[in-house]
């Protein structure tokens, strides 16, 4: 361990890298493609008012995330502050599910990109794309920091730009500035209550929200980034604000424009909901380049998703809680056995492509969607415990560079909105695969946990009497 140390995290990410790197995990599949499920099961404004609870959600959780990550800046932090707070089980099972998340979100996110091709390559296998996009993703995770948030920032700022053009393409379509296709008059907001308000029933918000959150997903790489960050202080609180209040412009602004534009009958799971639109508004050629930024909006979520879960994996390791090979830095601060673990679980999700794409796809979605959603729970609670022992200890919250405001309410309502999305998947029997694999996989964490620390305690109990000899 003491050679991993000699290599230290780089702390080489400002303010614009942060932001742009959380941008980029959240801004993928979950807007682009995964809209078009949603639209499809809750309707158009049953879409609208889904997201915006997510929207709440993400936010309530953001603010627990700024008290903690700027009192106690680290990489790979979420499962740290768990393992403090709430229990050492806790935080190893928290780590182990957020590299899952991450890890079957690569998946989803390469599938994703080989059936986009799909429209330029109809005969070519979508999972040789896949492969493809996968090992250039692995390259560029394998570079420098500083040259990954340098990418990213300026992947993450095209698809920004493609979302704030296709917001002000689809309001003047919205409002007849720009004649539709297949209609004369504008759709305005017709549309969006043109199958009834909730087509089936107001319970499917509900059973949706899984899909939401998995949407989100992605805004708390700002707490994972903590550790790889110039004056955390001044640049996560700054982050926070900057990235809550544009992805909320951004989805909320954009799910509008879908729901207003895009029949309920046409929402579709294959394909991209945004591509649909671009084509009934009748831009030339704005489909394929539509398609393209869509893509390259994927690759980025993966990038961001590939530095998530190696950040975890070497967070675990820096902790003894897993093999410290995975501890190991390079020259130039990337942890590479880490990265190339994670990458081979997203490679194992990626398999799953060549068997069932279309229906494989959703379910992948589900379960990163569980597995985020229970973390952002594990972030909730471990900042209303933190704040509670902060004061036990004789502390001031005026002494806090950063509080989470309304305590205790903004913990304990973002922990309701978490719980009650879980609780909606049971009922969904498309999504009800998440709790089958979820599940196990929590279990199995906390027991080998607690199998991982009984072993090191007897090997502790052989090794001391030598010792003293």
């Amino acid at each position: 361990m003491d050679n991993n140390r000699k290599q230290p995290f780089q702390r080489k990410m400002e303010t614009r890298h942060v932001v742009m790197l959380s941008l980029g995990g959240v801004i993928g599949t979950g807007l682009f493609l995964s809209s078009g499920y949603t639209i499809q099961q809750a309707g158009p404004l049953g879409t609208i008012l889904a997201y915006l609870i997510g929207a709440v959600s993400v936010y309530l959780v953001m603010l627990c995330l700024g008290e903690l990550s700027v009192h106690m800046p680290e990489t790979g932090a979420f499962h740290s502050y768990a393992a403090k707070y709430i229990g050492p089980a806790t935080g190893y099972t928290v780590a182990w599910l957020y590299w899952l998340t991450w890890t079957v979100a690569l998946g989803s996110e390469f599938t994703a990109a080989g059936l986009l091709m799909q429209r330029w390559f109809p005969s070519v296998n979508v999972w040789i794309w896949s492969a493809l996009f996968a090992l250039m993703i692995f390259l560029f995770n394998s570079l420098t920091v500083r040259l990954f948030a340098e990418s990213e920032f300026w992947f993450s700022s095209i698809k920004v730009l493609t979302i704030v053009i296709f917001i002000i393409l689809g309001g003047a379509a919205m409002f007849g500035f720009i004649p539709m296709a297949e209609t004369e008059a504008a759709p305005l907001f017709s549309n969006i209550t043109a199958s009834g308000w909730f087509p089936h029933g107001a319970t499917a918000i509900l059973l949706t929200m899984l899909a939401v959150n998995f949407a989100f997903s992605g805004t708390e790489l700002i707490g994972i980034a903590a550790g790889e960050t110039v004056d955390p202080e001044k640049t996560i609180p700054k982050a926070i604000h900057t990235t809550l209040w544009r992805l909320i412009i951004f989805f909320i602004g954009t799910i509008v424009i879908l729901a207003a534009l895009l029949p309920m009958s046409d929402a579709s799971v294959l394909e991209s909901p945004f591509v649909a639109v671009m084509e009934r508004i009748g831009v030339p050629y704005a489909a394929d380049i539509m398609n393209f930024v869509i893509l390259t909006a994927i690759l980025s979520a993966a990038n961001s998703g590939l530095y998530a879960s190696s950040r975890m994996l070497w967070s675990l390791a820096d902790k003894q809680t897993i093999s410290p090979v995975f501890a190991k830095l390079t020259k130039r601060g990337v942890p590479i056995y880490a990265v190339t673990f994670s990458m081979l679980g997203g490679g194992l999700a990626l398999l799953s492509s060549i068997i069932a794409p279309g229906t494989v796809y959703i379910a992948l979605v589900s379960i990163s969607g569980l597995a985020v959603v229970v973390v952002w729970m594990s972030i909730s609670l471990s900042q209303l415990l933190f704040r509670r022992q902060y004061l036990r200890e004789g502390n001031s919250v005026k002494d806090l560079i950063y509080r989470t405001p309304f305590y205790p309410v903004v913990p304990v309502v973002s922990l309701v909105l978490c719980l009650a999305s879980c609780i909606g998947i049971a009922f969904d029997s498309t999504q009800r695969i998440a709790l089958y694999c979820g599940i196990p996989f929590i279990i199995l964490c906390y027991g080998s946990y607690y199998l991982t620390q009984r072993v090191k305690k007897r090997g502790q109990a052989h090794v001391e009497p030598i010792q003293s000899n």
